[in-house]
């Protein structure tokens, strides 16, 4: 990867604004688009109205849409096709989690009781079938082709890379090239749709489209990044729950690690990731391997490479207006506590 011209994130960088704060210029786009997404899921069937209405208290960060608001005003004046670019991105990002709830059996989501607790799987798995096809008729329906064949790009690549993860996953040969290409399909591919149906909303430009989702790709693998961080451990961020370490999954942090370790302590630290079912002590000994042989903070470099190489490519584009709240929400996402 190629090393950016200047540095914009200094290392150990500390969030200094809160997303309330970041998305402020673009708050009353967030607001109307939330009125645009509830009445795109409405419907007239009763427990799918009950289960919609459960779902639309669950607001998240609303990270994605607010990349496509920030992208289309960097290039134009944000009007509805905006809006549908966002509605269908959030679809399709909140149905993709409800099927992940489904599949790894999650009990809880965004503090509340997911819906596969609350209901059962097979209301879980309808309704992401019912939001992904919602967002293929929002585009059929406001002839938004361009929009349509960017979305279902990501979510074939967002399928590629859950199976590719999970048969690396079951061979144990994950490897760092393995590791950036599971997450530009599973993470990184819908953030950089993101920003590539922003840019489409507001210009014509075909550069500037592809510009934005190279740029996009980079943000979405620094996201990928940072949450694979905060796994084994982050100043400030509380006590982490050790999710990839106890479902066996090998990411960055521990693959700098294993970089920078001898042949026994690979062995004996794979040896341990590969058990089903780790105790306290397995665990506290990959993670201490991990800050022992530096792993957290090669990865944190890599990630504050990517957002540098993100917003160098974007200060070479055409910006009416906003770059820098662009800059200000990649700077919030590589410095999160959560």
């Amino acid at each position: 990867m190629a090393q950016p011209a200047t540095k914009i994130f200094e290392p150990g960088t500390e969030q200094t604004r809160s997303l309330k704060e970041v998305t402020g210029p673009v708050q009353h786009h967030i607001d109307e688009f939330r009125i645009f997404f509830k009445n795109s899921i409405h419907t007239d069937v009763y427990l799918l109205d009950k289960i919609i209405n459960y779902l639309l208290k669950q607001k998240g960060k609303e990270i994605r849409p607010t990349l496509v608001f920030m992208t289309a005003r960097m290039f134009g004046d944000i009007d509805k096709r905006s809006y549908v670019a966002a509605t269908m991105i959030e679809l399709l990002h909140t149905a993709t989690l409800i099927h992940d709830d489904v599949v790894d059996e999650a009990d809880k989501r965004r503090g509340f009781l997911s819906i596969n607790k609350l209901w059962n799987n097979k209301a879980g798995v309808l309704l992401g079938d019912f939001l992904l096809s919602k967002g293929l008729l929002i585009a059929l329906d406001h002839k938004e082709y361009d929009l349509l064949h960017v979305l279902s790009t990501a979510v074939r690549k967002m399928s590629e890379g859950e199976l590719r993860q999970l048969k690396t996953s079951r061979l144990f040969n994950m490897t760092e090239e393995r590791y950036y290409q599971i997450i530009s399909e599973k993470t990184a591919s819908l953030i950089a749709a993101c920003c590539q149906c922003g840019a489409i909303a507001t210009s014509d430009d075909e550069n500037i489209h592809r510009e934005m989702l190279d740029i996009g790709m980079n943000i979405g693998i620094s996201f990928q990044i940072m949450d694979d961080l905060f796994d084994y451990g982050i100043k400030d961020v509380g006590k982490p729950k050790r999710n990839d370490i106890q479902e066996r999954k090998v990411t960055l942090p521990l693959i700098k690690a294993l970089e920078k370790s001898t042949t026994i302590e690979r062995l004996q630290i794979r040896r341990l990731m590969r058990k089903r079912k780790k105790n306290q002590n397995d665990v506290d000994r990959i993670v201490g391997f991990v800050h022992e042989k530096n792993g957290m903070e090669h990865a944190r470099k890599a990630m504050e490479s990517y957002a540098e190489n993100a917003l160098n490519n974007l200060r070479k584009l055409p910006v009416n207006e906003g770059a820098k709240d662009f800059e200000a929400l990649v700077e919030f996402i590589i410095t999160r506590n959560k």
